[in-house]
């Protein structure tokens, strides 16, 4: 068994490729759009991952936007993305620089959480050993739920 893709559903392409494109870096790999089944479906991938995903091997997310709108609740019931970082203090930085809200930041120099514009708990985990505890992270509160 292999893991594919990741399914997550979206209210706005434009707010949502902001946020996983223009913010956490990811890359557009492909895209479709089925008219008799009245949805978009846009294949992201890590930017590590992009080589591989061409070939169908790297794993993937999937933004599957309804053209009808839908009000999608519970994004945490889903779970979470999770991604590995080089520097997780420089990726929570360069996300807060960009607007992005540090839910559970990275005190413990390993792992931080933050969210999607629809709700969905991102984790990202620092690559290797977790980094020394440095300030402000170690003691920043929670915001909100992750």
């Amino acid at each position: 068994m292999r893991y594919l893709h990741t399914m997550v559903r979206i209210t706005d392409i434009d707010a949502s490729l902001d946020f996983y494109v223009d913010k956490l870096g990811m890359k557009e790999v492909r895209r479709s759009e089925n008219e008799k089944g009245r949805y978009t479906l846009i294949f992201l991938a890590a930017s590590e991952d992009e080589r591989g995903a061409t070939d169908m091997k790297a794993p993937l997310v999937e933004l599957t936007y309804n053209w009808d709108p839908e009000n999608y609740t519970g994004g945490r019931n889903f779970g979470h993305l999770a991604y590995e970082v080089d520097n997780i203090y420089e990726t929570c930085q360069r996300l807060m620089d960009k607007g992005v809200t540090i839910n559970r930041p990275p005190r413990d120099g390993n792992m931080a959480f933050i969210k999607s514009p629809d709700n969905i708990s991102i984790e990202l985990l620092q690559k290797g050993p977790a980094l020394p505890k440095e300030e402000p992270w170690a003691s920043m509160a929670n915001t909100g739920s992750w």
